[in-house]
């Protein structure tokens, strides 16, 4: 038979004495799958820093793993298709660390003709030899020729959403900062603000209709009775006043409500009762995408549609000092096109290649910019090395600035939809940060908005001497 075939062995092939043995190597993402499937959420498997302290500094794997490898053996060599489990017993004698190689080998211990049944004695060695596990198990074997063809199991993806954590734990040890909530009045915008101020994120003063926000809390089961309201008609007087208490200092930070953004933003870029500086105001994504390494910020993506170059500059100095913020004191720049060589008919090519300069000149100050860059090889170091391209920034981007408005924010919504990711949306440029997320994003999105914020805000304040 061929490699693309498994066949089984049947009761009448099956010898005492014969063995079958399997080799793996331990990491994460089977660990990761393990506590997906089972719901066994023990730290010592997924907390680098709990197992830094308790496991001598590695992540150890449930021991129950390798009893998958033993229903994998029996599943898939011997027996083989067709096989019946009755039975197991494990004796767990050494744990498992991820990163280990370990192999299980199962032996025919005995046969019953009249059942079908087979017994096998069972052992897990890791890569020292040591041995980590060994028992018995017990299968009806088949007594039907099985071959079937050898198929990919399906793919698992684990969501393994764990860099918003880190903000909102940074938080803990910080000063809620008091953030004006512009019409929160649905039931998702009401608790994104009330779970934000549970978790000492913000502390929100509630601007909308006072009637219709205390009756959306009692429907829900919101408790706001600590919390300050603030009258106001409509959501367009919502968006005004929640503006006017930021501008005369009453709130450190804004957040979006209900109402639709351009509501918001319009009251924001008023130049006489706004909040607009010098720079030009934009918006950031920060998304946890599960297969990316890190956290990756995408701007402009809401708010400039068609950028021009000097807009483009201060969407990268935003963007760059956001990432500061968070904890990147040298963020890498990946100016995104379609392509990653400079072309006259491509604007945003010749737009990244200016930006580049212009960094390399000092008009763009605190991060490494690199582009025009396309989205594969802004993210794949293999990706780059096939093109050829030398760059400190490819593969390894923090930040990716893109041509427009609609690329943004297809990209953004292909990460979240397909690539099951998460994303935060925060407000840049502006005299105080803005939490501005969409009414279909997560409750865990908006809340690490509101902590990136309290982040930003928390960066700007005077260094006490």
């Amino acid at each position: 038979m061929t490699e693309s075939t498994i066949t089984n062995k049947t009761f009448d092939e099956i010898k005492i004495g014969d063995t079958a043995s399997i080799t793996k190597t331990l990491d994460r993402n089977d660990v990761e799958k393990f506590a997906a499937l089972s719901g066994d959420m023990d730290p010592c498997y997924l907390d680098e820093g709990f197992a830094g302290k308790h496991n001598s500094g590695k992540l150890i794997a449930p021991s129950m793993w390798s009893g998958l490898l033993t229903s994998a053996l029996l599943g898939s060599e011997l027996p083989g298709p067709g096989t019946q489990y009755v039975s197991q017993s494990l004796d767990f004698i050494k744990r498992i660390a991820s990163g280990d190689t370990i192999t299980l080998t199962m032996k025919v211990a005995s046969k019953e003709d009249e059942t079908g049944k087979v017994d096998f004695d069972c052992v897990c060695v890791n890569g020292e030899g040591e041995t980590v596990m060994t028992g018995a198990a017990s299968v009806i074997a088949p007594r039907e020729k099985i071959s079937v063809e050898r198929t990919e199991g399906p793919e698992i993806i684990v969501k393994t959403f764990n860099k918003y954590e880190n903000f909102v734990q940074k938080c803990s040890v910080l000063d809620s900062p008091l953030t004006a909530v512009a019409h929160p009045c649905d039931e998702s915008s009401l608790t994104a603000a009330v779970e934000a101020w549970k978790e000492d994120l913000i502390v929100p003063v509630l601007v909308g209709p006072v009637e219709k926000i205390i009756k959306i809390a009692k429907e829900h089961g919101l408790d706001i009775s600590g919390l300050r309201v603030v009258d106001a008609p409509h959501s367009h007087a919502s968006a005004a006043e929640a503006v006017r208490l930021v501008r005369e200092g009453e709130c450190e930070a804004l957040m979006k409500g209900s109402l639709h953004t351009d509501e918001l933003i319009a009251e924001v870029v008023k130049s006489d009762t706004g909040l607009r500086t010098e720079r030009r105001i934009s918006h950031a994504f920060v998304m946890d995408v599960p297969t990316y390494p890190k956290t990756l910020i995408i701007s402009d993506a809401a708010i400039n549609i068609y950028p021009d170059l000097d807009e483009k500059a201060d969407i990268c100095r935003n963007a760059i000092e956001l990432a500061q913020m968070m904890g990147v004191p040298e963020p890498k720049v990946a100016i995104l096109s379609a392509v990653e060589t400079v072309t006259p008919k491509i604007q945003s090519t010749l737009d990244a290649a200016a930006l580049c300069k212009m960094a390399d000149r000092g008009q763009i100050k605190g991060g490494i910019l690199d582009g025009p860059l396309a989205f594969d090889n802004a993210i794949s170091r293999q990706a780059a090395d096939i093109k050829g391209i030398k760059s400190e920034v490819a593969g390894d981007a923090d930040i990716m600035i893109v041509p427009d408005l609609e690329a943004g924010n297809m990209l953004a919504k292909q990460l979240t939809y397909m690539a099951r990711a998460e994303s935060a949306g925060v407000v840049l440029g502006a005299r105080v940060p803005i939490v501005l997320t969409s009414r279909s994003d997560s409750l865990r999105s908006k809340l690490a908005s509101c902590a990136i914020v309290a982040l930003m805000v928390h960066a700007r304040k005077p260094i006490k001497s």
